[in-house]
């Protein structure tokens, strides 16, 4: 479990995505917020800015890259870790999202593992005694 509990931001148009990543994130002892788009998420960000944000890049209206240039732009996301989660596993996009300052990818669906260890790798913890 984790010691403190650090605050983690999901963004996905998606309610089963949200519910499951929510689901994965609680069983790590995380608290978690959950929005269902970009500007919900600069909003979330700009009155409680999260340690870690999950954000999805396929969405309508403004997709992941922009939240994601948004977020680097402004001074109150600009330090925050930014996992994109995606459908997209192509060198170009990797490419493209770590440009724009995304701290990982991981790919979807989630792998309960993949994601556990990048939530503690970008969020400092370690794994036990």
């Amino acid at each position: 479990m984790v010691e403190a509990r650090k605050k983690i931001l999901v963004v996905d148009d998606d309610a089963r995505n949200r519910k499951l990543m929510e689901t994965l994130i609680q069983a790590e002892g995380y608290a978690v917020q959950s929005v269902d788009s970009g500007p919900a998420a600069l909003a979330a960000v700009a009155g409680e800015c999260p340690h870690l944000i999950l954000l999805d890049i396929m969405m309508p209206g403004m997709d992941g890259f922009e939240v994601l240039r948004q977020l680097k732009a402004g001074a109150g996301g600009k330090a925050v870790p930014v996992v994109m989660v995606t459908a997209l596993d192509d060198e170009a996009s990797r490419t493209r999202l770590s440009a724009a300052g995304a701290s990982s990818v991981l790919t979807k669906p989630v792998d309960r593992w993949a994601l556990k260890a990048c939530l503690r790798q970008l969020l400092g913890e370690r794994k036990g005694p």
